[in-house]
């Protein structure tokens, strides 16, 4: 793998950090700026908001412009943004310091997973998509909880320049690494537009809200739900969460592995197997052992597909990937927003904590289908292919 892939998992490392990080702060910026930790919390909220908003419009700005200028732009817009985080005296700004912060998010990981896969030969494009989604997943085990002590030492603007830092050094990574001719993928916003209207992409960015919103309706009450059900302390639980993130790392390597061999039936068994682990929650989640070892598992799966779903997105939009595979990023969030409002009205409405996986394999059966529909399609498509050159 080129050096210049390093430089990319460097900018995802800093991006995921910031992106979480806040979560672990809620009580010490709410208690600075004189809001609800609630109010706070919807800092996470107004992040998620900013990427979906800002993956389009950021899209169409950036089409016609060289992909290097454009991903040192994204970093430097990056750094602005923390730096505003940092200095914010009120909550309303920290807000909008958060959403300009997003706005680079689905923009550099869309056309970044264009240029990882233009930059090495194509029975390794998933591999180099994983390796600069790997600086997201170990932000996850790494960035967040330094970031999150790093505050409470210091207080949560420490960490935010803290952040800032690393983007620093994510943005000389990517001036000196990044090779100065990257390849324009694409044939213009028009082009980028047109493809939109493919079924099969469409298709493909459904299946990641519904594997994304599959993770996040369990994820996001993973800490009661282990607290409820196998009665695990606060200090066990974070152990969980730390080995539920090097599950996510190793999945998503795994995932990269999976799609250079064959993505679609990797695709199909990946959401298959994942089924059958969330099904096993239910009853494991009631001792520690069995908990703690199915959730290792289910990270694993869950973050085996996201290069699946990223690379399965440039291939259906081969011919102009750029909004596409920027989009995508925005479907995963809206993944995210929607897994957790799931699971919460399920909650609501009666739902035990530990049968809360449930949810997240109805999700994931969704997903499964349509991807068997999307599998189906490529196949008709093929033998149209052949039929026609007969």
């Amino acid at each position: 793998m080129p050096l210049s892939l390093l430089s990319l998992a460097a900018a995802a490392f800093g991006i995921g950090t910031t992106e979480f990080v806040v979560m672990g702060l809620l009580p010490d910026v709410a208690r600075d700026l004189g809001v609800s930790i609630p109010s706070a919390g919807l800092l996470v909220t107004g992040y998620a908001l900013g990427v979906v908003v800002g993956a389009p419009l950021l899209a169409i700005l950036t089409a016609k412009l060289p992909r290097k200028a454009t991903l040192v732009g994204l970093m430097a817009l990056f750094i602005a943004g923390n730096i505003l985080c940092a200095l914010s005296p009120s909550y309303w700004l920290l807000m909008g310091a958060r959403i300009v912060t997003a706005f680079c998010h689905a923009a550099f990981f869309g056309i970044g997973s264009v240029v990882a896969a233009d930059l090495v030969p194509k029975n390794r494009r998933a591999q180099a998509i994983a390796l600069m989604f790997a600086g997201l997943t170990l932000a996850n085990v790494l960035g967040v909880p330094a970031g999150t002590a790093f505050g409470q030492w210091l207080g949560w603007r420490a960490t935010f320049w803290g952040v800032a830092v690393i983007g620093l050094g994510a943005l000389a990574a990517l001036i000196v690494l990044l090779p100065s001719r990257l390849p324009m993928t694409g044939s213009g916003i028009l082009a980028e537009f047109r493809v939109m209207g493919d079924v099969q992409v469409l298709l493909a960015m459904v299946i990641s809200v519904l594997c994304s919103a599959s993770l996040f309706s369990v994820f996001t009450y993973i800490s009661p739900l282990l607290a409820a059900s196998a009665g695990l302390s606060p200090e066990i639980i974070t152990g969980a969460l730390l080995l539920f993130g090097v599950g996510l790392t190793a999945g998503n390597m795994l995932g990269g592995r999976l799609a250079d061999w064959k993505l679609m039936p990797s695709l199909l068994v990946t959401l298959v197997v994942l089924i059958a682990v969330l099904l096993v929650f239910v009853p494991a989640s009631g001792a520690m052992v069995p908990a703690l070892a199915t959730l290792g598992v289910w990270g694993v799966l869950a973050f085996a597909l996201v290069p699946l779903l990223q690379l399965r997105v440039v291939d259906t939009a081969a011919a102009a990937p750029n909004l596409a595979s920027t989009l995508n990023q925005g479907a995963f969030n809206l993944g995210n927003a929607a897994g957790a409002w799931i699971g919460a009205v399920a909650i609501t409405h009666g739902m035990a904590y530990q049968h809360l996986p449930f949810v997240g394999a109805a999700l994931a059966a969704a997903a499964l289908g349509l991807s068997a529909l999307s599998a189906s399609l490529d196949g008709t498509a093929r033998r149209a292919a052949l039929q026609a050159g007969e």
